[in-house]
């Protein structure tokens, strides 16, 4: 009996092992948790622990299957969750951080279909601010142009060129699945990335398009574009029929050890029939980002950004937002790290309230980590120590 059931164990592993050959399947994920310093949360300060500081905490599957000749077949399934009281980030959504399929090819490039990140992001957020000062402080106000992870596109079909003398392209069509009207509730994406020696470049284009077919004033979360970040920012300007961005970011490695950037982008808020607000919104932000690598495992980053809303909507002192934002790691190897992060901003002028109408003092929200419990003025300082480890 005892030989009958060795018999069975080995060739189950057998099995598995070579299941696991064939199917390449890659179990990997983050924990990170750390204890965060706001200065003021709705008018208190406040000491809590978080997830997800310095990268987010996930949990994914992702695999590739042989198809020969050059051709894969290719999944992801990424799950969000909050390492601080073990609950899913989105509970509505088994795999809310992406979950697609497709194909890849070396010669004619990968063309996937499912939940994914967008190509503006890929591209120009990849060298932007959240690339080296993460998204938790080192957004830029409330991520509103969507440079962090806070954007994804459900029903979305996504394309990207093989990487060709140092050139890449991508682009994105989201399906707003509306009988009739194509184009009510679908996002559109393009992005170009060129590499060369130490220099990189990215330019991207998003549009989300709002569900107005059904009357909504406020942005339907049933949208392709459902998972768009909103704050006492952009709150004013909910009810946008569209949402367009443009940005463009540059990195140079100057050295083995010294990196510099520079990043820009154009958020515009366009209203229709159902919008509260009457004229076009524009944001417009322009930052600078910088990392040095004090030792093999010691690196330090900072980043200033500066965001200005035009002048619309009977605002004649439109809301000005400056924000520094500090990073120091520690990787105790390569997979755990110790850092610190710091960050403040400083908010100015005026801006549309929740009501879409009633003009209001700008608020400082620092990166996107405080969206839900930005300042009650004009001053954010947070600061945060944490471990992150990735398997």
């Amino acid at each position: 009996m005892k030989h009958k059931t060795l018999a069975l164990v080995t060739a189950a592993v057998s099995f598995a092992g070579h299941a696991q050959a064939q199917n390449g399947v890659t179990i990997y994920g983050t924990a990170d948790a750390a204890i965060i310093y706001s200065s003021s949360q709705r008018g208190h300060a406040n000491t809590y622990m978080n997830s997800g500081n310095l990268n987010a905490s996930k949990l994914g599957f992702s695999g590739s299957e042989d198809l020969g000749g050059g051709s894969k077949a290719i999944f992801t399934l990424e799950q969000g969750f909050n390492i601080d009281n073990g609950t899913q980030s989105d509970p509505s959504k088994a795999f809310n951080r992406q979950s697609f399929v497709g194909l890849s090819d070396a010669r004619y490039g990968t063309l996937t279909l499912g939940r994914q990140y967008t190509p503006y992001w890929r591209y120009v957020g990849g060298l932007g601010s959240t690339g080296v000062l993460t998204g938790a402080t080192g957004a830029h106000p409330g991520d509103l142009d969507g440079l962090d992870t806070t954007i994804r596109i459900n029903n979305s079909l996504v394309y990207a060129t093989p990487l060709i003398a140092g050139f890449q392209a991508s682009a994105l069509y989201g399906f707003g699945e509306n009988a009739g009207t194509m184009g009510s509730g679908n996002t559109l994406s393009a992005a170009l990335r060129y590499d060369i020696n130490a220099l990189s470049l990215a330019l991207g284009y998003l549009k989300l398009n709002n569900n107005n077919l059904k009357g909504f004033a406020p942005w339907d979360p049933n949208v392709t574009s459902g998972s768009y970040a909103q704050s006492p920012v952009n709150a004013g300007y909910a009810s946008a029929k569209s949402i367009q961005m443009i940005a463009a970011a540059a990195r140079y490695q100057a050295s083995s050890s010294l990196m510099l950037g520079l990043n820009f982008s154009n958020v515009q808020m366009a209203p229709g029939a159902a919008s509260l607000f009457t004229h076009q919104a524009s944001f417009n932000t322009a930052g600078v980002i910088s990392s040095y690598k004090l030792t093999p495992a010691v690196t330090v980053a900072a980043g200033y950004s500066y965001t200005r809303e035009s002048a619309a909507n009977g605002i004649s002192n439109p809301a000005r937002y400056q924000q520094l934002s500090l990073e120091q790691t520690y990787d105790f190897s390569k997979r755990t790290a110790l850092y610190f992060l710091e960050a403040y901003q400083k908010a100015r002028g005026q801006t549309l309230g929740k009501d879409g109408v009633t003009a209001v003092d700008a608020v400082a929200v620092v990166g996107d980590s405080q969206n839900g419990t930005p300042s009650s003025n004009g001053k954010q300082f947070v600061a945060a120590v944490g471990i992150r480890h990735q398997f």
